[in-house]
């Protein structure tokens, strides 16, 4: 007789958190077993690992996980537009990549040893504020996905790129010219043009991915309800599902063959992107009160989830714990596993959704934990003690 059994989760407790000084929109970490840490050639090692944060005041930041500071990114000049940032990702240990309201993905170096982040290009191919980017390590490519409605394919190599489009220079007065020129004589960013364009969406873009075995492939999910899947060669859209939401967020599930896709409803809609799927909505999982807009996967199990929303939750979904649903067309229906609420000032969980503190970024690493970005100005860190 055969047995099925699933491995009990231990509740994941708060450890620390990393106080900034604006919102905190993105999070992600470098460790020996993240892709961008594979990609360094035995550069991170066990116990070093870093963390990469993006801010509503236009600054990435490297943290160690003791919560200090390691280097700070300077303020970009460009001619007085918003820069606040909306996203950033480790390329490798020594490349970063950020983009924000300001239109622009830059490129930076960052030196463990001097302390320094330093933008070496600013890639322009979008109008509008860039909302999203997934980054492929070995291949060398970053997708961007913007406000304005498209997609762009940029290299990590700054040579790779094509000079960008002249109307989409920055432009400003010979007063801002002159204050740049007093302010940073000697910082003159390089900029390039997109690989590809690519357009289809009717509405804004708000998060892009890579297929996880096919660098070739790429999704993408909008406010037009729809997911799309793309040939990036021939810069094609080559499949469309349309579901009943503005969709937020999107993360591949690569051993169940489905994405997840986070919702303005609430819920998250897992769906089969194969040609041969026969439905839209394979399964949804509900819990949350407010819109779902950043998930990612568990690194240590084909079926665990993470969600980040803005009623001020994060939330571990197994989407092995599901049930029939009663809605013609929702597929099946799972409920979260656990609930991580943010810690107020003193250290002590708030009540989530009801103070208003959204979460805006979430990631899962095998060896640091679960970390949440948000509106309360900080990163905070959750763990299962003893694992």
């Amino acid at each position: 007789m055969d047995i099925e059994y699933t491995r009990a989760l231990i509740p994941p407790l708060s450890v620390t958190s990393f106080e900034h000084d604006d919102w905190v929109s993105a999070v992600d970490v470098l460790s020996t077993t993240t892709a961008a840490g594979l990609q360094s050639g035995g550069n991170v090692q066990g116990g070093q690992e870093k963390i990469l944060s993006a801010s509503y005041d236009g600054l990435v930041r490297v943290w160690n996980t003791s919560g200090d500071v390691l280097a700070t990114s300077e303020a970009p000049n460009n001619g007085g537009r918003i820069t606040s940032l909306k996203t950033a990702k480790w390329i490798s240990a020594t490349q970063i990549a950020a983009a924000g309201l300001d239109n622009t993905v830059r490129l930076y170096k960052y030196d463990e040893d001097a302390g320094t982040i330093t933008p070496t290009v600013e890639l322009l191919n979008h109008r509008w504020g860039v909302e999203d980017i997934a980054v492929h390590s070995s291949s060398n490519r970053i997708l961007s996905a913007s406000s304005d409605t498209t997609l762009s394919l940029f290299s990590t190599k700054m040579k790779e790129n094509p000079a960008p489009l002249s109307n989409l220079l920055p432009s400003s007065t010979a007063a801002s010219n002159k204050r740049q020129k007093i302010s940073k004589p000697n910082r003159i960013v390089p900029t390039r043009g997109a690989l590809t364009t690519l357009a289809g969406h009717a509405s804004p873009v708000s998060s892009v991915a890579f297929k996880p075995d096919d660098a070739t492939v790429a999704y993408s999910v909008s406010h037009d309800h729809t997911l799309k899947t793309w040939d990036l060669p021939t810069a094609a859209c080559v499949d469309t599902r349309t579901t009943g939401h503005p969709l937020l967020s999107l993360a591949a599930l690569p051993s169940l063959n489905l994405l997840a896709t986070g919702t303005s409803a609430r819920h998250i809609t897992l769906i089969d992107p194969r040609a041969s799927a026969t439905q839209i909505s394979v399964m949804t999982l509900r819990g949350h009160k407010n819109a779902v807009v950043s998930l990612d996967i568990d690194p240590s199990s084909g079926y665990g989830l993470l969600s980040g929303s803005h009623d001020g939750t994060a939330q571990i979904w197994d989407v092995r714990s599901v049930r029939p649903s009663e809605v013609q067309g929702e597929g099946q229906v799972g409920e979260s596993v656990y609930t991580i609420v943010r810690d107020n000032a003193k250290g002590r969980p708030s009540h989530g959704h009801g103070e208003g503190v959204k979460v805006f970024g979430v990631k899962w690493d095998k060896e640091v934990g679960i970390l949440s970005a948000g509106e309360d100005k900080r990163v905070q860190i959750n763990r299962a003690i003893g694992t």
